[in-house]
């Protein structure tokens, strides 16, 4: 018998899992959801993390396709991406489902 392949949608899920993976992502994804608009200015004032740190955690969510910023110096605007975000939601309500569906083990 082969082993399964893992599918595109499998990577993609442990990809945006990967980046919720750390409180300040989510502060930050809490943070930008709350906005009317794409956030300016410096996030390090607000979230209890070095402007170093930060930066870490701004690149691991855009990376993941769940922000996305443009930088025009002096700032930098970030905001939620989403068609990202709706394709992330997608994804784990279909797991949260299959797992929910799921006969309870003895």
């Amino acid at each position: 018998m082969a082993k399964e392949k893992l599918t595109k949608e499998q990577e993609q899920l442990a990809r945006f899992a990967k980046a919720l993976g750390h409180p300040i992502r989510i502060a930050i994804l809490q943070m930008l959801a709350k906005q009317t608009c794409c956030y300016h200015g410096d996030m390090s004032e607000i979230l209890p993390v070095a402007k170093s740190t930060l930066s870490q955690h701004l690149k691991e969510l855009k990376e993941a396709g769940l922000i996305q910023g443009t930088i025009t110096l002096p700032s930098v605007k970030y905001c939620i991406h989403k068609e990202n975000w709706a394709l992330a939601k997608q994804l784990f309500d279909g797991l949260l489902v299959e797992a929910g569906m799921s006969e309870e083990c003895q």
